[in-house]
């Protein structure tokens, strides 16, 4: 048996793998675009043939699928759109992700991707008529049937909106499992006081827990953020084809899909209210890309002032500790890194440019297409990946496991002159700096120096310098200045 096929587009005849279900069309693109070896994500396939599910059961309602007589027998339109139907789901159930071979940098606006698809789902139909997919009399084409109503136009950025929203859900549950386990430790390090850094230098008093606090609430804010953003990309312009003029679909086809798209999908969509706009405009999928970067600069933030405060042990700050998850030297024993904290960064990076990419390819459209489109999906599809995966690593191997060196954190806060700040509206801030230079430069207490100065009591000076109590704002009442 022959390991090709020769199958026929409308460029002429072409060999294909005998056991592909893809055609001429996807085999013209897997030759012309040997480019990064890489393939479209599941979420893509998942998302494109959703949309062709959808498509054949409303053109099937409404009356577009014409009957087909091959060699005396009788093919209703019904028996074909129900095998593009059937064929569909087995694609949405991931059953022929190896059949999708086109590269994520190819021809503009991705029709190779939409043949890709059309003509997987085509070839599976005529099997589950009863045609073998060499046989050139199939009665399911891939353009005339699958891409019913349908343009590369309006299904590709249809496609690049499901597919983020479909994998929403997984990646604010990854955010939120993060946030928890962030809030949990700033409960557990509450009564930690440690020195506040501003500039990497000596501030006034903290608490570790109120540290961790603010993480947990960056995450919820970058929550926040992300969901507004995923709100935009429920407007689906699909049923505007080549154009955005509706060319070759049911004028109810467009509101028929959106709501047929959201019964398949369980996702809450919108109609478009200018299908011009939506195939012209990727701006919802750039301010998508925008939250995911927001989200990856502030993870950056946090891993780095994991590395910070771990750093040491011996010669760094060590006021916390995290988990030991493998060697960190290969010549240096016992050394230990923070090595989840380093993926994050290093993760984060990579979404940072992915959202370049993507900005740079919205603002790349002309007139009624942006032809970047392809590029703006896979980056997009790959920044939550990314995401979801770095994240739930970092949060279940480090976050939850770390600890407080509270012994560390509270050292560092007996040497820091700083504290002299909580003295300002009692002895003033000339005299508060004088007390702090001389403190530093002999190296004695705050108190002490204060006391000696004649500038307060011993009693209030101590009261004043309570570094629980200074971390949690407000002015000091009943203590006085000029005291000896």
């Amino acid at each position: 048996m022959s390991d090709f096929r020769i199958e026929k587009d409308s460029l002429g005849e072409l060999q294909v793998p005998a056991s592909a279900l893809y055609g001429a069309q996807t085999q013209r693109a897997v030759l012309n675009f040997p480019v990064s070896g890489g393939r479209c994500y599941p979420a893509f396939i998942w998302s494109m043939a959703t949309i062709k599910r959808a498509a054949a059961e409303v053109n099937l309602d409404l009356g577009l699928f014409q009957d087909k007589e091959l060699d005396g027998k009788k093919i209703s339109g019904a028996e074909i759109a129900k095998a593009v139907m059937a064929a569909a789901d087995e694609v949405i159930a991931g059953k022929w992700n190896d059949h999708f071979v086109v590269d994520p940098f190819q021809a503009g606006a991705g029709t190779s991707q939409n043949m890709n698809t059309n003509e997987v789902i085509s070839n599976r139909a005529n099997q589950l008529i009863g045609y073998a997919i060499d046989n050139p009399k199939k009665p399911v084409n891939p353009n005339d049937h699958v891409n019913m109503a349908q343009s590369t136009n309006d299904t590709i950025p249809t496609a690049v909106r499901l597919g983020c929203l479909w994998r929403l859900d997984e990646l604010l549950a990854v955010l939120t499992k993060l946030q928890i386990a962030l809030d949990d430790k700033a409960k557990e390090f509450d009564g930690v006081v440690k020195s506040g850094r501003t500039h990497l230098q000596d501030a006034v008093p903290v608490r570790l827990g109120q540290e961790f606090g603010a993480y947990a609430k960056a995450i919820e804010r970058n929550i926040q953020k992300i969901n507004l953003a995923a709100d935009g990309l429920r407007r689906l312009g699909i049923g505007g084809t080549a154009t955005g003029t509706g060319l070759n679909a049911h004028v109810e086809y467009h509101s028929r899909m959106v709501k047929k798209l959201g019964e398949l999908t369980g996702i809450d969509l919108e109609e478009s209210d200018d299908l011009f706009e939506s195939m012209q405009s990727m701006q919802d999928a750039v301010f998508f890309s925008g939250a995911l970067r927001t989200l990856a600069q502030d993870l950056i933030r946090i891993a780095n002032d994991f590395r910070l405060l771990s750093s040491g042990p011996s010669t760094g700050l060590d006021e916390i500790r995290l988990p030991a998850v493998q060697p960190g030297s290969s010549i240096m024993p016992g050394k230990v890194n923070p090595v989840l904290a380093e993926m994050l960064d290093m993760a984060m990076f990579h979404v940072i440019g992915n959202d370049l990419t993507v900005m740079m390819a919205g603002q790349a459209g002309q007139l009624e297409l942006n032809v970047m489109m392809p590029i703006i999906a896979h980056n997009l599809f790959e920044m939550m990946h990314v995401i979801i995966g770095s994240v739930k690593a970092f949060t279940e191997k480090c976050v939850v496991g770390l600890t407080a060196n509270a012994e560390k954190a509270e050292g560092w806060l007996g040497k820091n002159a700083i504290l002299v700040t909580a003295l300002n509206p009692i002895i003033g801030y000339l005299k508060g700096a004088e007390v702090a230079k001389k403190a530093m430069y002999e190296g004695r207490s705050i108190v002490d120096v204060v006391v000696e100065l004649g500038y307060m009591t011993r009693e209030d000076a101590i009261k004043a310098l309570d570094a629980r109590r200074m971390t949690e704002g407000g002015i000091i009442e009943g203590v006085g200045g000029g005291g000896g």
